[in-house]
C-alpha cells in the first residue's frame, strides 16, 4: 500500500525550503537596464589570453605541453625564478593593441574581453601594488591601456579578464587550514580588491569583468568577501556587467546560489560547450579554435574549428539567448598566427552580409528545424532563419505554430526573395535558389498570424 505522502501528486508536494542567505543572489531574474541591454544585443565578443605564457607557446626545454598552455608554468613544473624571468623577454609590438583592435572589428565583434591578470599573476598594466608587471620589462608602457584605447577608438566595448587565482603572490592558499594561512589570505584579498579598483580608476571605459580562478576552498569559504567585493566595484560603477564566477555563497555554491538564483549578470559556465535548450538567465559561451588554446600554443592539437562550425555556434547561441565570444592567443610578439586571422574574417565577411540576424537578436521562441536557427529582432521583432545544413532539394522545410505563416522571405545574401510553398496549415517551404552555399545563409522572414 502507498503511504499518505506518497499518494499525493508531486505537483501538490510542499515546495523545498528556501535556505536564507545573507551573501546569494542580489536580485532575481535577468537585469533590464540599458547597459545590461546593452551587453546582451552585442551578441558576438572577442576573447584574448595573453601574458608571460604567450612567450613560451606550450614549450618549455624542449619538451612540449598539451595541456592549456597558460597553465605552462604548473604543467612543466617551472620555479618562481625561471618562470618570472621571461618578463626580460617580454617586448611585444607596440602596433600589437591596434592590430588585435580592429581584427575583432573585422570579425563583427561588438566586445571583447582581455586577460589583464591570467593565473602566473603577471600584470599586463603597471599596477602600484606589484612589481610583476609590464612596467618592469623591456616594453615598459602601459600595453592593457594601449589596448583600451585602440578599441574604445574602434567602439568596441571593453571586458576585463581577472583571475582570482594567483600563483606569483606569495600570499594566495587554495586552502586555509592555519591561522598564518587565514591572515595571508585576508591579505591576498586586500590586494585582489586593490587592484579591481585601480583597473576601474586607471579604465573608467570598462564595461565589465570576466573573472576566473575562484574555485578553490579559500574562496569558496568566503562568500561574504566575494559579495562585499562585488559591491565594491558596482559601487564603483553601478553599470558594471559582472559574470558569475567570482562570487560564492555562505554555503560554499558556485555561479548558483543555494536557492538556484544566479549570482551576479550573466552565467559564465559555458566554456568550449554549448547548452542544449535556451535559458533563462542570460549567458555567454566562451569557445576556441583548437581544442588545446586559450593562450597562444605552437601546437595546436585535437578538433580545430572552421568558419562554418564556429557560425553555427554563434547562431545558437543567439537562438538559445547567449552571446559567443571566440578566444584568440595571440604570440609572444604581439602576433596572432594566420590561420586563426584568416578565421577571423571569414566569420567577418559573413556578418557583414548576415550580422541582422545575430546582433540585437535573441530566442524567437519558434520550435527548433532540422536545417539549423530561428533568432528573433529584441528591436523590431522581425524573425531570421539561419540555415546550416541545406537539403539537398534545397526546400527548407518550416514548421510553425497554427495559424502562423511565412509571408515573405528574403535571403540577406543578395536580397533574394524566396519561393513559398504552403504544405498544410502549420507546414511550409522555403526554396533555395540554385546554387552551392559554401557558408551558413541567414534569410529575413516576415511572419503573419491569420
Amino acid at each position: 500500500m502507498l503511504s499518505a505522502l506518497a499518494a499525493v501528486p508531486a505537483v501538490l508536494q510542499t515546495p523545498k525550503a528556501r535556505v536564507p542567505l545573507q551573501f546569494g543572489a542580489t536580485r532575481k531574474g535577468r537585469r533590464t537596464d540599458a547597459a545590461m541591454a546593452r551587453w546582451r544585443n552585442h551578441r558576438l565578443g572577442q576573447i584574448l589570453h595573453f601574458g608571460l605564457y604567450s612567450l613560451a607557446g606550450g614549450d618549455w626545454n624542449g619538451r612540449h605541453y598539451d595541456y592549456a598552455a597558460e597553465f605552462i608554468k604548473e604543467s612543466a613544473k617551472v620555479s618562481d625564478a625561471e618562470y618570472n624571468a621571461l618578463t626580460a623577454r617580454f617586448q611585444p609590438s607596440h602596433d600589437a593593441p591596434a592590430r588585435w583592435a580592429a581584427l575583432a572589428k573585422d570579425m563583427g565583434a561588438r566586445y571583447v574581453v582581455i586577460t589583464t591578470k591570467h593565473h602566473e599573476g603577471f600584470c599586463l598594466w603597471p599596477s602600484r601594488f606589484t612589481d610583476f608587471s609590464v612596467a618592469t620589462t623591456p616594453y615598459r608602457a602601459d600595453f592593457l591601456g594601449e589596448y583600451v584605447r585602440a578599441c574604445d577608438a574602434a567602439g568596441l566595448d571593453v571586458m576585463l579578464y581577472y583571475s582570482i587565482l594567483d600563483w606569483h603572490h606569495p600570499d594566495w592558499r587554495y586552502t586555509l587550514t592555519t591561522d598564518e594561512d587565514r591572515a595571508a589570505f585576508a591579505r591576498f584579498w586586500s590586494y585582489c580588491t586593490n587592484q579591481l579598483l585601480e583597473l576601474l580608476e586607471r579604465y573608467p571605459q570598462t564595461k565589465g569583468f570576466w573573472f576566473d580562478g575562484p574555485w578553490d576552498e579559500s574562496v569558496k569559504s568566503h562568500g561574504a568577501w566575494t559579495f562585499e567585493l562585488e559591491q565594491k566595484l558596482r559601487g564603483v560603477n553601478p553599470a558594471l556587467v559582472i559574470g558569475s564566477r567570482l562570487r560564492a555563497d555562505e554555503t560554499g555554491a558556485r555561479h548558483f546560489d543555494a536557492n538556484g538564483e544566479l549570482m551576479g549578470d550573466y552565467e559564465q559556465g559555458w566554456e568550449r560547450k554549448l547548452p542544449d535548450h535556451p535559458l533563462e538567465n542570460d549567458w555567454e559561451c566562451v569557445m576556441t579554435v583548437p581544442e588545446n588554446q586559450w593562450g597562444y600554443q605552437s601546437q595546436w592539437k585535437g578538433h580545430v574549428k572552421d568558419a562554418n562550425e564556429l557560425i553555427e555556434m554563434m547562431a545558437q547561441s543567439v537562438a538559445y539567448d547567449g552571446n559567443f565570444v571566440l578566444n584568440i592567443g595571440p604570440m609572444g610578439d604581439g602576433s596572432i598566427r594566420s590561420e586563426e586571422q584568416a578565421l577571423v574574417r571569414d566569420i567577418g565577411a559573413w556578418m557583414r552580409v548576415n550580422g541582422a540576424a545575430i546582433h540585437g537578436c535573441g530566442r524567437a521562441d519558434l520550435a527548433k528545424q532540422d536545417w539549423g536557427w530561428f533568432t528573433k529582432s529584441a528591436a523590431d521583432g522581425r524573425h531570421y532563419a539561419i540555415v546550416c545544413n541545406v537539403p539537398v532539394s534545397r526546400a527548407l522545410k518550416v514548421t510553425l505554430p497554427k495559424a502562423m505563416s511565412v509571408a515573405h522571405a528574403e535571403l540577406l545574401d543578395g536580397k533574394t526573395t524566396l519561393r513559398i510553398e504552403s504544405i498544410s496549415a502549420s507546414e511550409q517551404r522555403l526554396h533555395l535558389p540554385d546554387r552551392a552555399f559554401t557558408r551558413p545563409a541567414a534569410i529575413a522572414l516576415d511572419l503573419a498570424i491569420a
